[in-house]
């Protein structure tokens, strides 16, 4: 088997255990959606975001120059641009581009 054929049989296996994962639940609940599964689709959002932002800011360097600054500014950027345009894509966009400019000034 080549590289290539290997590459496509593995994104398309990828392919269909995500499609299965993002269908399974109404597969299993038809009818009525469990109050604890509503409960978790209402909480698990937001601890997942606040895990992210731990994960980012985990090895931040706050006690030497440039004291966090690109990456606090950067995660500002993602907080406003999300609470002015509500929109995911570009508040992650805005912030990334800033986070770059900076250390590129910065550092």
């Amino acid at each position: 088997m080549t590289g290539d054929v290997y590459s496509a049989i593995l994104v398309a296996v990828m392919a269909a255990v995500t499609i299965l994962l993002r269908f399974l639940p109404f597969l299993v609940f038809n009818k009525e959606t469990p109050a604890y599964i509503a409960y978790l689709g209402k909480v698990l959002p937001s601890a997942i975001i606040g895990m992210l932002v731990i994960y980012c800011l985990r090895e931040t360097e706050f006690t030497a120059v440039p004291f966090g600054l690109p990456e606090l500014a950067a995660a500002a950027v993602v907080v406003l641009m999300q609470i002015w345009k509500r929109n995911s894509v570009l508040s992650i966009l805005a912030g990334t581009i800033a986070y770059m400019v900076m250390i590129q000034m910065l550092i």
